[in-house]
């Protein structure tokens, strides 16, 4: 027998111990006479954090969600809390969203929480990630926790951990948490709860969220440019139907068109192949709906609503999906101008994004002669940065996978004030003869015409995982020298934390933390980005190019002659 069916042996045996309950070691007999396949995937490996926590397929094993992951998780955490808090009164909060087993499996954190002394204020129903977010501040507690696995398949479910500034774990508490996780025993776990420590929470915490994000997302728009601006709104089948519709109210939106058959939470997502807001198809419902009530602007969320996508008219009254990038740029450019136009800047601002996101912003940025700041992918890395420069006022920032954070009063991606604030621009844009699209083909006149490109390639399973693996030892074995016929001049593998400098073979040291990316910059501006996702069986390249605007040429044949870049870069690295 190998060593890794020894290990494999071992775990599974560990698992039919009276440690764990009979249906869960029934479970794993059936997998072990019916499914040897699944068996083995489900026990290879200990599921782990990644940039987004913890997420996985459901079912029973260590490389599965279940009341003992997430168990065992919590018992690490809680003991941690004790440790670094200790003689305080620890407190967590915890939400979860519209997935399968969420209810079940946040009430069981809740238990193991309480089991250990620890108060918890647990959300009566399904809440949005950033209310959670927003909770862990106005509840001051030492911690949060939400259960949902974003757009994943409905198979999925997770966990994502906020420390007491309300963003997600970052150094030196993640690596510090999940040692003290892998430390223990899954007989180390005590699910015996205090049920005193428990208390269910909802409109103490709905209606201060809502209102911080009436005060964050609402800027100029007057009450006529609302009245005049036609909304359709999706949550497919997720949990901003809890807050959106109540925000954009409140905020004076009266004309919003709701996706009915998408208004329903449902785990199983019914409607739509994928939860995901990035894709078209998912927004299919909506933008029938759009082109029914003449919409200007079309929203969807994700199932735990802190990424959105948008639809806008174009020039030719049609409406065009827009790419995160598009989105962010435009919010970006349009809180800077207001800031411009209103109080001025004190020189103290500054705006952030990721290393994978669009270059435009970094432009954007120094035309106003505001900071820019730049972080790994996550949006943990963002919300880090507020609670490392507190003396710098934070904007906003976002990064090209959806997600935006309006100011700092949350500390996550948050899709319920942006979706705000999408909204905002929309109105006063169009109150004063232009559109949002508008906006955005202004920002390309002013800074240039930036165009993004993702590939995501899916590997599943063990094989998937070592594939993904080998590919980036071959681009960093074999590193591209030309691309596009462009040459390269600059890699940058923060796996080493080594740039190199092809120009003149010099070698510095990046100011990030290690992580496994590697991105390639060549001399007409195209930069390549390859990084395996911390949260699913992906490896992603990230694709960006651009051009002068001064070169000539109408936006549209600029644009066209961008795709057709993008689209050689494809051929040429065996990605299309």
């Amino acid at each position: 027998m190998s060593t890794l069916n020894t290990v494999l042996e071992n775990r599974i045996n560990e698992w039919l111990t009276p440690t764990f309950d009979s249906q869960t070691q029934e479970s794993i007999k059936s997998l072990l006479e019916n499914n040897q396949s699944e068996i083995e995937e489900s026990f290879y490996k200990d599921l782990e954090f990644g940039t987004g926590g913890m997420r996985g397929v459901m079912g029973v094993g260590t490389n599965r969600i279940n009341k003992y992951t997430l168990g065992k998780s919590t018992q690490g955490l809680s003991n941690y809390l004790k440790d670094h808090f200790s003689g305080e009164e620890i407190k967590a909060v915890i939400a979860y969203d519209c997935r399968n087993n969420s209810d079940t499996l946040a009430r069981t954190v809740a238990e193991v929480f309480a089991a250990n002394g620890i108060k918890v204020f647990l959300f009566s129903s399904l809440r949005t990630t950033p209310e959670l977010s927003f909770a862990v501040k106005h509840l001051n507690c030492h911690c949060g926790i939400v259960l949902t696995a974003s757009h994943n398949p409905p198979e999925y479910n997770g966990y994502k951990v906020y420390w007491n500034d309300g963003g997600q774990l970052v150094p030196p508490h993640d690596s510090a948490i999940v040692n003290t996780i892998n430390n223990l025993k899954y007989s180390d776990i005590n699910f015996k709860a205090d049920e005193s420590l428990i208390e269910l929470i909802d409109e103490e915490v709905d209606k201060p969220f809502i209102d911080a994000c009436v005060e964050n997302g609402s800027i100029v728009a007057t009450q006529v440019a609302k009245d005049n601006l036609k909304i359709v709104f999706t949550p497919l089948h997720g949990t901003s139907i809890t807050a959106i519709p109540q925000t954009l109210e409140q905020a004076g939106f009266k004309n919003v068109h709701i996706v009915a058959e998408q208004a329903e939470p449902d785990g199983n997502f019914p409607t739509v192949k994928s939860p995901n807001p990035e894709e078209t198809e998912a927004l299919a419902m909506a933008t029938e709906l759009a082109k029914k009530v003449g919409a200007d602007i079309l929203i969807g969320t994700d199932p735990d609503s802190d990424r959105l996508g948008i639809a806008v008219r174009d020039n030719n009254n049609e409406l065009v999906l827009l790419n995160g990038n598009q989105t962010m740029v435009v919010m970006i450019g349009f809180l800077l101008e207001q800031i411009k136009k209103g109080a001025g800047f004190r020189g103290n601002e500054f705006i952030a994004s990721t290393i994978v996101s669009t270059p435009m912003l970094r432009t954007i940025a120094t035309s106003y002669n505001v900071k820019y700041k730049e972080v790994l992918t996550g949006f943990k890395w963002i919300a880090k940065l507020v609670k490392d420069y507190p003396e710098l006022n934070f904007i906003g920032g976002g990064e090209e996978s959806y997600g935006f954070m309006v100011g700092d009063f949350v500390r996550d991606k948050d899709a319920v004030t942006s979706t705000l604030l999408a909204c905002e621009i929309a109105a006063y844009t169009k109150a004063n003869g232009s559109s949002f699209f508008n906006l955005l083909q202004e920002l390309y006149k002013e800074h240039g015409y930036f165009k993004e490109h993702l590939v995501s390639l899916v590997k599943k399973g063990i094989s998937g995982a070592e594939e993904i693996k080998q590919k980036m030892i071959d681009l960093r074995e074999n590193p591209l020298t030309e691309i596009n016929g462009s040459k390269v001049i600059l890699i940058e593998d923060f796996a080493s934390s080594q740039a190199t400098n092809l120009k003149n073979n010099s070698k510095s040291q990046l100011d990030l933390p290690k992580a496994n990316v590697l991105i390639y910059s060549t001399e007409d501006g195209t930069k390549i980005a390859a990084r395996p996702s911390g949260t699913e069986p992906k490896i992603k390249f990230y694709i960006s190019v651009q051009s002068d605007i001064n070169e000539g040429g109408s936006l549209a044949e600029i644009e066209k002659n961008l795709d057709t870049k993008i689209n050689q870069i494809l051929q040429e690295l065996s990605l299309a």
